[in-house]
């Protein structure tokens, strides 16, 4: 996390995130989790990232990586990397190896996306541009489809799923992307203040967004900060710090299944404090969050925030809300010049 990307000391918090459902055309009863430990290893040189550290639960094994997070469950698999690491180009390994080491030979889902970066010119092959990606998935998934959310010129959101039905059982994913962070706030996830991952967790307050995780946390040198905590049921959180104050940012994901989830969030913003955030709600229609969409639609604030972008998405068993939000500031007469 804390690796140099330019003269400048430049660090690109913003993740790529990829996530694959997968499923065998014979119905026999298969497990990610048999692949062994060598086999992710290898996957993941492609993506230039190493794993640093494991936790499990029943349902999942989580990784700490030294770009990001890693989730493998029974038939899905998350992973979430930061930098220029080059996540894509382990997309077609990684569809052989739970072809030959597992036997799921066919994918029920997938979902690709990212904010846009703030230096797209230091990533590497495709992902220096979403069209680049756009093109590479699609050799891979004949029905895939892709969607920009927000602004072009500005902050947005990028978006690669299939054109399918896809995951029928409850499923929903919640993620908050921070940047223009609180420097004191910031400050916690530098060697300068903590030693440890558990003493950030603690001093930070993130130990308490949602009690009784299961916590694997890790603070870089000189600074940088990942997290992944397991809940009961297949739940995880996940949280990744880019401290830097030229490129602060900080990245909350969560598939946690509730209603809704204003509490979550106002108890996320007290930790972290950022200038600005965007949020994406997926749910399926079997999820208990299938109807967050409706209040979001309504909710200009949020505690001291003020919606600049929001947009709703259907697919064809998913609802995706897209949402931005500023720090409220005192409202400012501007004059237009006269040309």
């Amino acid at each position: 996390m804390a690796s140099v990307e330019s003269q400048q000391d430049f660090f690109e918090g913003t993740e790529k995130l990829l996530e694959v459902w997968f499923t065998s055309s014979d119905g026999t009863d298969r497990d990610l989790r048999t692949i062994e430990r060598k086999d992710l290893d290898a996957l993941l040189k492609l993506v230039k990232c190493e794993i640093i550290s494991c936790t499990s639960s029943k349902e999942m094994d989580a990784y700490v990586l030294s770009e990001s997070s890693m989730f493998v469950t029974k038939d899905r698999f998350i992973l979430k990397t930061c930098g220029t690491t080059t996540l894509l180009a382990a997309v077609d390994g990684l569809l052989k190896l739970v072809k030959e080491k597992v036997g799921y030979d066919m994918v029920m889902d997938i979902f690709y996306s990212r904010k846009n970066f703030s230096r797209p010119e230091l990533q590497h092959g495709v992902h220096q541009n979403f069209e680049n990606e756009v093109q590479h998935l699609d050799t891979l998934f004949p029905n895939g489809s892709a969607y920009t959310l927000g602004r072009i010129n500005r902050d947005c959101w990028y978006l690669y799923t299939l054109d399918d039905e896809g995951v029928s059982h409850p499923d929903q994913t919640f993620e908050l992307l921070m940047w223009d962070m609180c420097p004191e706030k910031m400050k916690i996830f530098t060697k300068e203040v903590c030693q440890t991952g558990p003493e950030a967790s603690q001093k930070s307050g993130i130990v308490d967004i949602i009690p009784g995780m299961k916590i694997d946390d890790f603070l870089f040198e000189p600074c940088g900060y990942s997290m992944n905590g397991l809940l009961p049921d297949g739940c995880y959180i996940t949280i990744h710090v880019t401290p830097e104050p030229h490129c602060s940012y900080v990245s909350f994901e969560s598939n946690v299944p509730q209603e809704s989830y204003h509490d979550l969030i106002e108890k996320v913003l007290d930790v972290f404090r950022p200038g600005q955030f965007l949020m994406t709600i997926f749910a399926n229609k079997a999820s208990i969050a299938r109807d967050t969409h409706k209040t979001l639609e309504n909710q200009h604030t949020i505690k001291g925030y003020r919606r600049s972008d929001h947009q709703m998405c259907c697919f064809k068993n998913y609802t995706l809300t897209y949402t931005q939000f500023k720090k409220s500031a005192k409202p400012t007469q501007f004059s237009r010049p006269i040309i």
